[in-house]
């Protein structure tokens, strides 16, 4: 599958800037899929807005794929997408598979998410460590050969590595990347990203997102010019494709639509620079910060939890789950910023999705 073989709608989306929430992971009590609340996680997030969702990625847990959930997970999202009708109508969506593991393995996921309907793939090369560049350049194109992929800076504190300006001037120049997440939460090799991009002259095809949650605002809402040949090229990032947004999702719909117009409409409100901070204050709670990210997804599923679309907080390595403190910082966030908190939304359509 080619990027062209995307229909032009779904396409327009991604390029356009969307929301792209990175899906999360029902679980019961005794720690299985509860499809249930699953699909009323999709349901959720289509009706808050979203473009499309990521699955089977880093907030899906990466180890559904030890346990036998990658497909189901995948399959469950798809056809949950392509059956309800969200608010508001159907409209096209960009549908997102992660995809890990060396070669063999990325490359089946590529062939079995391209199979159920995905568009493209978020390839992580966590599982790459200590390979040179140029096999990372062949794995990456081994997986392109399949399906359109998504470049995926993934910060090393989670298990990303680190990926320098040459490799993502070599991955843009690949025909079949249509957009890489960035997610280093660093913002020298952020700028390594886009500074690859624009040396590939990839700029047209490959459209930027945001996965830094610690930045989302100002990255989303500055131009980034850089030199090729002597002349500005400006580029900008799109939209995102985030952990952070797979809760309070209609908020961040909202953000987004409020960031495009500023900057359609120029200059910026003091009070759009004013909502970096503040949507990076939320993140550290949610990502558990303080803790070097040990509760980073307890701490979205406990969001959800408290809005009752989750039963608990429960993540399949049982020794994963809220830190000390990290609680009482989600109620601190959550009380300090209500203009960032979808609760009555939720409330409002809860039952819905359920059923």
């Amino acid at each position: 599958m080619h990027w062209q073989d995307i229909p032009e709608d779904s396409l327009a989306v991604l390029r356009r800037g969307s929301v792209i929430p990175a899906h999360l992971l029902a679980l019961d009590g005794e720690r299985k899929l509860d499809t249930r609340r699953q699909r009323a996680m999709t349901r959720y997030y289509l009706d808050a807005g979203a473009g499309g969702v990521a699955v089977g990625v880093h907030s899906t847990q990466f180890a559904i794929r030890d346990v036998g959930l990658y497909q189901p997970v995948l399959e469950l999202a798809m056809q949950t997408a392509r059956e309800w009708t969200p608010i508001g109508g159907k409209r096209p969506l960009f549908m997102v598979a992660g995809l890990a593991g060396k070669t063999a393995q990325a490359v089946r996921e590529a062939s079995l998410a391209q199979g159920l309907g995905y568009h493209a793939g978020l390839l992580s090369l966590a599982a790459m460590k200590g390979a040179s560049e140029d096999e990372l350049v062949a794995h990456c194109r081994a997986v392109a050969d399949v399906m359109p992929v998504v470049g995926f800076y993934l910060q090393p504190a989670v298990g990303g590595i680190h990926l320098p300006a040459s490799f993502w001037r070599r991955f843009a120049a690949i025909d079949n990347v249509v957009a890489i997440k960035m997610a280093p939460f660093n913002r020298y090799r952020t700028l390594d990203v886009i500074r690859g991009v624009v040396q590939a002259r990839a700029e047209d095809r490959v459209t930027l997102y945001t996965g830094n949650d610690d930045h989302i605002v100002l990255d989303l809402a500055v131009p980034f010019t850089f030199m090729r040949e002597g002349r500005p090229v400006t580029v900008r990032i799109r939209g995102g494709l985030l952990g952070h947004w797979s809760v309070w999702t209609k908020r961040a719909v909202d953000l987004l639509e409020r960031i495009h117009r500023e900057v359609a409409a120029g200059p910026l409100s003091p009070e759009m620079l004013a909502l970096d901070a503040q949507v990076t204050d939320c993140n550290a709670a949610l990502f558990d910060v303080a803790h070097d990210f040990h509760g980073c997804i307890a701490g979205c599923h406990e969001v959800l939890r408290r809005q009752g679309l989750l039963q608990g907080t429960w993540c399949l390595d049982p020794l994963e789950g809220l830190s000390e403190g990290q609680a009482a910082e989600l109620s601190r966030v959550q009380r300090d910023y209500p203009h960032l908190v979808d609760d009555d939304f939720v409330a409002a359509h809860r039952e819905r999705w359920l059923a």
